[in-house]
C-alpha cells in the first residue's frame, strides 16, 4: 500500500490540538485502531465456552486461543514500536491494521483449535505493529500541553471498546456464531485505514539508524513461548514433568539472553538507556502488577458467569456494561486530574478500588442475581479502572524522552501484554483448573473465587508500588527539575515541558 505525501488536510506532527478538527481525526484513528485490538482481546473471552464446544477444545486449548495472540503481540510489540520510529508511525500503524484484519479473517474460518491458535498468533503480529503506533501517534501528533488530555480520551474510549467486547461477543455468539467475533474486525479496520491515510500526520525518529534487532525479538518470543508452554502444560493431566521443566528453563534462558542481546546490540529494540529514568521503570512495574490482574479477571469472569451462574453469552457480556459507561464518563476527567495533582494518587487509589471490586465478585454463585451480585462489583471495578488507566499511560510516556515515543509505548504495551500472558497461563495452575473443568460449575466456581483473591492481591501490590515510587511531578517531563534552576550567568534557562517557554537571563 502506497502512503501519500502530506496534504493540506494533514497538519504537521506536534501541532495537533484538542478541540479542533485535526485533533478529532487523529484521536478517531488512534481510538479505532487500539479499540479494535482491545475489542478483540475481550470479545474472544466471552466466546470461549461456545468455541470450546464447537472445536472440542480442552481448557489448555482455550488458554492458547487467548495466549497465541498475546504471545506474538508481547514478543514483537517492541519491534513494532521501533519500526514505527524508523519508517514512520502512521505507515506502520496502517500496515499493522491491514495485517490484523487479514489474520482476523483466517481466525473466523479456522476449522480446528490448532489452526485457530496459529491464526491468532498471526493476529498478534498485526497487533504488534498496530498497538504501539496508536499511542505513539498521539504522543507525536499533539502539542505537548494537550497530550495528557488526548491520552485520557484515548484510554477512555479504548477502555470502552474493551468493555463493549463481551457484550458484542455475547450477542454475536447467541445470534450467529463465535466465528463472527473475529470476522467483525474487518469493518473497523477499513475505517482506520481510510482515516489514517487522509488525516493523520506522519512522524518518525530522525536519529534512528542501523539494523533491526531481530536476535532480540527471537529471544523474547522464544522466552515467553517456553514459559507459557510450561505453565499451561503443568496444569494438564498426564503432562510430562521433565519435558515441561526443560521447556520452562529454556524459556527463562532465552529471556536472560534477550537482556544480554539488548545490552550489547548497537541498535537494540529495547534501549537499556530508556530505563535510566526511574519513573519510567516504576510506572512499568505498576503496569505489570495491574495488567496481570486484569488479564486474569477478563479471561475468567465472563466464562464463570456462563459456567457457574448460568448466564447466556449475551447476559455474561452485558454484565460488564457498567464498566463501559464509567470509563466513557470518567477517563478524560482522570487524565485532567493527573495533570493537575500528579499521577501518584490516582495510580494508588485506582488499583485499590479495582481490588475491592474483585472481592465483591466473590459473591457470584449459581444463584447470582445480575442487579444485586454482579452490578455493584463491576461498578466498583470500573471506577478503579477509570482512575488508573489514563494516569498510568500518561506517566509512562511523560517519563520517557520524546524521541522514544514509539519505543516507550511499545515497552509499556509489552509489559502489559506479557503480564496478561503469564496470568492467563499461570492462574489455572495456581487455583487448580485443568482439562474439562470449564464444564463443571462447582469446580470452576471454587477456582474462580481463588483466582479473584490472587488478582486482588496483585492490584493491591500495584497500589503500594505506585505510592512508593511514582512522583507527582512526573508529567512535567523526564529531564526537567521541579523548578527552573537559579540563573548564575548570561544564559537561557529552560522550563519544564508543561510550563511556559524558557525565559532569558540577564
Amino acid at each position: 500500500m502506497t502512503v501519500p505525501t502530506r496534504s493540506p488536510a494533514r497538519p504537521p506532527a506536534g501541532s495537533v490540538r484538542m478541540g479542533r478538527a485535526d485533533g478529532r481525526w487523529v484521536l478517531a484513528a488512534a481510538v479505532l485502531g487500539s479499540g479494535m485490538t482491545l475489542l478483540d482481546s475481550t470479545v474472544v473471552n466471552v466466546a470461549l465456552p461456545a468455541l470450546g464446544d464447537d472445536l472440542h477444545a480442552s481448557l489448555a486449548g482455550l488458554q492458547w486461543t487467548v495466549n497465541g495472540y498475546t504471545l506474538t503481540l508481547a514478543a514483537l510489540i517492541l519491534l513494532g514500536g521501533s519500526l514505527g520510529d524508523r519508517f514512520g508511525r502512521r505507515r506502520v500503524f496502517v500496515a499493522g491494521t491491514v495485517w490484523f484484519a487479514l489474520a482476523s479473517l483466517l481466525c473466523g474460518l479456522a476449522p480446528s483449535t490448532g489452526l485457530l491458535v496459529a491464526a491468532r498468533a498471526l493476529q498478534g503480529v498485526g497487533g504488534a505493529l498496530l498497538t504501539p503506533g496508536s499511542l505513539a501517534l498521539i504522543q507525536a501528533s499533539f502539542a505537548r500541553e494537550d497530550r495528557a488530555r488526548a491520552i485520557g480520551v484515548w484510554s477512555g474510549m479504548g477502555g470502552v471498546a474493551g468493555a463493549l467486547g463481551p457484550l458484542l461477543g455475547g450477542w454475536l455468539v447467541d445470534a450467529a456464531s463465535w466465528r463472527w467475533v473475529f470476522l467483525i474486525n474487518i469493518v473497523p479496520a477499513a475505517a482506520v485505514v481510510a482515516v489514517a491515510l487522509r488525516h493523520v500526520p506522519e512522524s518518525r525518529d530522525e536519529t534512528a539508524s542501523g539494523r533491526f534487532d531481530w536476535p532480540g525479538a527471537l529471544c523474547a518470543a522464544a522466552g515467553l513461548a517456553g514459559i507459557t508452554y510450561a505453565l499451561i502444560g503443568a496444569a494438564e493431566p498426564g503432562a510430562d514433568p521433565a519435558a515441561l521443566t526443560v521447556t520452562g528453563v529454556a524459556g527463562a534462558a532465552a529471556l536472560a539472553a534477550f537482556v544480554v542481546v539488548e545490552r550489547h546490540s548497537r541498535t537494540p529494540m529495547l534501549p537499556p538507556s530508556i530505563f535510566a529514568e526511574r519513573q519510567f521503570t516504576a510506572a512499568n512495574a505498576v503496569t505489570f502488577a495491574v495488567y496481570a490482574a486484569l488479564g486474569g479477571v477478563f479471561f475468567l469472569l465472563v466464562v464463570d458467569l456462563q459456567v457457574e451462574a448460568g448466564f447466556s453469552a449475551l447476559a455474561a457480556g452485558a454484565a460488564l456494561l457498567p464498566v463501559t459507561v464509567i470509563m466513557l464518563l470518567l477517563s478524560e476527567r482522570s487524565g485532567r486530574l493527573a495533570e493537575r495533582i500528579g499521577p501518584r494518587i490516582p495510580m494508588t487509589v485506582g488499583p485499590a478500588v479495582c481490588a475491592a471490586g474483585l472481592l465483591l465478585m466473590t459473591r457470584i454463585d449459581p444463584a447470582a442475581d445480575y442487579l444485586t451480585d454482579v452490578v455493584p462489583a463491576v461498578c466498583v471495578f470500573g471506577l478503579g479502572l477509570a482512575a488508573t488507566v489514563a494516569p498510568l499511560t500518561a506517566t509512562v510516556l511523560g517519563a520517557a524522552e520524546e524521541r522514544y515515543a514509539g519505543i516507550a509505548s511499545g515497552v509499556n504495551n509489552a509489559v502489559a501484554r506479557a503480564a496478561g500472558l503469564i496470568a492467563v497461563a499461570a492462574l489455572p495452575l495456581v487455583v487448580g483448573l485443568s482439562g474439562d473443568d470449564y464444564h463443571d460449575p462447582a469446580a470452576f466456581g471454587t477456582s474462580f473465587d481463588a483466582a479473584l483473591l490472587v488478582c486482588a492481591g496483585l492490584l493491591a501490590a500495584g497500589a503500594v508500588l505506585a505510592w512508593c515510587t511514582i512522583r507527582s511531578d512526573v508529567l512535567r517531563g523526564p529531564q526537567a527539575p521541579a523548578e527552573p534552576p537559579p540563573c548564575r550567568c548570561h544564559c537561557a534557562v529552560g522550563a519544564p515541558p508543561l510550563q511556559p517557554p524558557a525565559r532569558e537571563c540577564h
